[in-house]
């Protein structure tokens, strides 16, 4: 297992970032493989992966950003359930004492087997709460790359993956207009799908084509 990933803030989530819901099955960061006992008797190699970044301003702390990015090789599983989020609150600022808060998590899976079964959550969610001044962006990038064969990732594309994850800290610090920001975002998704789809060209081949999916969910930025 690879992962790249950077400490959180150990603050509780609001109230709508509540009823969202929080993966109860494990805790933030979590990546496992474990038998599970199925009903025929016979074991299964079941995995799960959870990621979450949360990023909280108000008016004592104005300018909040957070970013995750996380690469986590499951490896040979029948089964698994994976789950990714990002959560941007702003609390009590002003449009004379504005507020910004911005979380961006980006979690790459891969994992291999024939008729795995996957169960993928996929979320950003951004709140202002007593904040007409707030600017809060939450953005999900989720990228699930399945192959019939084991398969990991080289050196090279490792090396790829790190200096996208060194221009998502620079983006995220960085004080771009929102439509920017949102727009270099993307960029650097559609450049870890580019990036994946050349990784998983050469993968093993079986009765299933390699495949890698990508999940986003961009959520925030009031109109003011």
């Amino acid at each position: 297992m690879n992962q790249h990933r950077k400490p959180r803030p150990q603050s509780a989530l609001t109230r709508r970032a509540v009823r969202v819901g929080l993966f109860a099955a494990g805790a933030a960061g979590l990546a496992t493989a474990v038998p599970a006992q199925a009903a025929t008797g016979m074991p299964h190699h079941t995995a799960v992966a959870t990621d979450q970044t949360f990023s909280r301003a108000d008016f004592r702390h104005h300018a909040q950003t957070r970013d995750s990015f996380t690469v986590r090789q499951l490896g040979t599983v029948d089964a698994a359930s994976v789950r990714n989020q990002a959560n941007a609150v702003g609390v009590g600022c002003s449009v004379d004492d504005h507020c910004r808060s911005v979380a961006l998590s980006f979690q790459i899976v891969t994992m291999a087997g024939e008729h795995t079964h996957l169960t993928a959550v996929n979320r950003g969610d951004a709140v202002n709460e007593h904040c007409d001044g707030c600017q809060t962006l939450a953005g999900a990038y989720q990228f699930v790359v399945s192959t019939p064969r084991a398969f990991t990732l080289d050196q090279g594309t490792q090396r790829r993956l790190d200096d996208i994850h060194r221009r998502l800290d620079a983006l995220t610090r960085s004080n771009l207009p929102a439509t920017d920001l949102k727009t270099r975002a993307d960029a650097l998704a559609a450049e870890v799908n580019t990036v994946l789809r050349d990784a998983v060209a050469n993968a093993p081949k079986g009765d299933e084509r390699p495949t890698v999916t990508l999940h986003r969910h961009l959520d925030g930025w009031p109109a003011h």
